[in-house]
């Protein structure tokens, strides 16, 4: 009967499930239909929408061809207008020409130019044939007032046509290469075509028939003031923008791509900045606040010291109060970085499209000397500019901020890479104009130098500060500062290690390598860990307790271990130093051991030297039971004491945590096991549980709760 009713049951569960399944399948099959559903309205919508993308085009593409015919049609009255009657009397050509000269060559140069070109003939006709004829000097006075008319006009163009360039159009040209050379790129900061012809033929005019070099400083003096707020433009440009939206692309080259989706993304310059900014910060937060908590790790293990909770409280107040919503600032030096680096490429574009213009403007024996002069003031400021961040980086350093240093970096490094176009660019200009650059990367490269100087020196005589000291062991905020300043050198070693290059002046130094450069980086990172294991082991003088300087320097050489392990360091620290791993184990393992010692004390009580052995059946003496009370009550104290002491210390890294228990769990458990098993029954008190207040597991419950103030 039992078994037919499992058989029910069973049956009915089947049925249960099965009629589960079937709802199951019918709610799948109504969310499919749904979605059918939902898919066809998305298709109608977008159908829609592709219609109207094909009518609206259909109405700008007439409108786009008769703008054209526009400017087909102006071009056609300027080319009629320039079509005069080149056959006049001489003795005409003064009347014919006075009224033209009079009102200038604006809207008509071709005619002007025409006229001069008479009135030049015709002070020559005059000069040969009849130089005391009074038409003479009427001629001679239009060709002046002419020639100072073209100098005015030329004037006048310029600076009409002559303006910034957008700085959306600059952060295009930066972004172009080779994906891009077969599209029709913007000018940059080209005259209209127009124009450009006016000034040209005025220029060439002056240069062949006015005997007039003049107009090459006009020329070079509005020019500058261009190049000069362009530059200017595209920095603010960035300090508006790219605070709230990142660097501010134009749309105009993705524009260009839509319909090859598969190609690269544009190059941009190379910038970290924002990434050196973060690395800033953690260095200051850490030199401020002592904090050597979560917050320092950067990639590693965490750092979970028993004292985080509080310092990152007493972190996140502090920059509240600080910071708050002007938090800003870190933001606006990014930015500035960001320009700074985008305005030395842009200089080199400007510069390079500004002396294509030239070209074809100033004579060609005049062109470099009007270059020189058109580049400097862009040039000056943007030297000054430099030379400012590394007046800010030395006033830093001189404060111990050698964060500061970071934001040399990604400055540097594109200072020299861009070094080439510079020195193409500024061929054949004087020499004070070309030593600019080399002499700001020159500066730079010294700087940064001292920089990496004194913070291996500083890690050096770091001042042992006991207020400083973290109470549970854990890492110290001068060893998270060093690791994680050189783990930012990582992304510039070839940059940090021409700085240290720069420095020496041994023959090897002389012939300069990037493998020489990568030793000089290797033999400083060995440098700067050596200063911190001597500062380390300075400051592990202020523990009384030899057990915690055993686990404040253990906390400290794993942490620097892993640090190397987790990047490329340990492959920097190995081209000069094979062994740097084995010898950072060999450290830890030591102070695991002197670690262990500290427990000898307890179970020095319980070990079985000098234990006397019982005969079962044997009453014991007073001497004797008094000697196993003392000894169970060493034990217990002993034990309570370093659980006590030792739970309020801090061993952040999980494995090393857990390995240091268990090896200690251990001893412990068989030493106390052993002793337990032999003294346990026997009869040495009338109250047991007095003495033997632990059982063998309770002993290891309360050593896996050590280095653990929540347990």
């Amino acid at each position: 009967m039992v078994p037919t009713e499992e058989a029910s049951a069973r049956r009915r569960e089947i049925e249960g499930k099965l009629k589960q399944e079937e709802e199951t399948l019918s709610y799948i099959k109504e969310s499919l239909e749904k979605s059918d559903q939902l898919t066809k309205n998305m298709v109608s919508i977008l159908s829609s929408f592709e219609s109207r993308l094909m009518r609206l085009e259909n109405s700008i593409i007439p409108v786009h061809k008769q703008t054209e015919n526009l400017q087909r049609l102006q071009e056609n009255v300027e080319k009629t207008l320039s079509c005069l009657d080149h056959v006049i009397s001489y003795y005409h050509v003064a009347k014919d020409t006075e009224k033209i000269i009079k009102e200038g060559p604006s809207g008509r140069l071709v005619e002007y130019l025409a006229c001069l070109d008479k009135i030049q003939k015709a002070v020559e006709y005059f000069q040969d044939n009849n130089p005391d004829s009074p038409e003479l000097n009427r001629v001679k006075s239009l060709f002046e007032r002419g020639k100072e008319s073209l100098e005015s006009e030329f004037r006048s163009l310029l600076t009409r046509c002559t303006k910034p360039v957008p700085p959306i159009l600059i952060l295009d040209h930066l972004g172009g290469d080779d994906e891009i050379e077969t599209q029709e790129e913007m000018p940059l900061n080209q005259l209209p075509e127009n124009t450009l012809k006016d000034i040209i033929s005025i220029s060439r005019w002056l240069v062949e028939f006015g005997r007039n070099q003049d107009f090459m400083n006009v020329y070079y003096q509005i020019r500058s003031s261009q190049l000069d707020r362009s530059i200017k433009g595209l920095k603010e440009h960035f300090r508006k923008n790219s605070s709230s939206s990142g660097v501010p692309y134009s749309p105009a080259i993705q524009n260009k791509r839509k319909d090859t989706p598969t190609k690269k993304p544009i190059k941009r310059p190379v910038l970290i900045p924002g990434t050196i900014r973060k690395a800033q910060n953690l260095l200051k937060q850490y030199s401020q606040h002592g904090l050597d908590g979560k917050k320092g790790a950067s990639n590693l293990i965490p750092m979970e010291g028993h004292e985080h909770d509080l310092r990152l409280k007493h972190l996140s107040d502090a920059l509240s109060d600080k910071h708050g919503p002007a938090a800003g600032r870190d933001d606006v030096l990014d930015i500035e970085i960001d320009a700074y680096i985008h305005c030395v490429s842009a200089f080199v574009k400007l510069a390079q499209s500004e002396y294509q213009i030239l070209t074809e403007i100033i004579p060609e024996h005049h062109q470099k000397k009007t270059f020189d002069s058109l580049i400097q003031e862009s040039l000056d400021n943007l030297m000054i500019e430099g030379d400012n961040i590394v007046s800010a980086a030395r006033k830093a350093i001189i404060r111990h901020d050698y964060s500061a240093v970071l934001t040399i970096f990604p400055i540097l490094r594109h200072l020299k890479q861009m070094k080439p176009e510079f020195d193409q660019v500024l061929q054949g200009t004087a020499a004070s104009t070309k030593n600019k650059l080399p002499g700001l990367i020159t500066s730079m490269e010294t700087t940064g130098a001292k920089a990496l100087e004194d913070f291996a020196d500083n890690i050096k005589n770091d001042p042992d500060k006991e207020y400083n000291m973290p109470k549970d062991g854990t890492v110290h905020e001068l060893t998270s500062n060093a690791i994680l300043f050189l783990q930012q050198l990582l992304d510039f070693q070839e940059t940090a290690g021409a700085m240290l290059a720069s420095q020496e002046t041994s023959s090897s130094a002389s012939s300069y390598s990037s493998e020489f450069s990568r030793r000089l980086l290797s033999t400083y990172i060995c440098k700067v860990l050596g200063n911190l294991q001597l500062n380390l082991l300075s400051k592990v003088r202020v523990y009384e307790d030899p057990a915690l300087k055993a686990i404040f320097l253990h906390n400290n050489y794993n942490y620097i271990l892993k640090s190397l392990e987790k990047s490329e360091l340990i492959q920097l620290v190995a081209v000069t130093r094979k062994a740097a791993e084995n010898c950072y184990r060999e450290l830890i393992e030591k102070q695991i051991q002197t670690y262990q010692d500290s427990w000898l004390k307890v179970t020095d009580y319980i070990s079985e030297r000098s234990l006397s052995v019982f005969q079962a059946g044997v009453k014991l003496k007073d001497k004797e039971r008094q000697m196993i009370k003392e000894r169970f009550k060493g034990f217990n104290d002993g034990l309570e004491e370093l659980c006590k002491i030792q739970k309020a210390w801090a061993i952040p890294d999980t494995e090393q945590r857990d390995k240091i228990r268990r090896a200690q769990k251990t001893i412990v458990k068989e030493t106390y096991g052993a002793f337990l098993n032999r003294y346990g029954n026997v009869p040495f008190t009338k109250n047991p549980e007095k003495y033997i207040k632990y059982q063998v597991d309770q002993v290891g419950e309360m050593i896996d709760k050590l280095f653990d103030t929540s347990a």
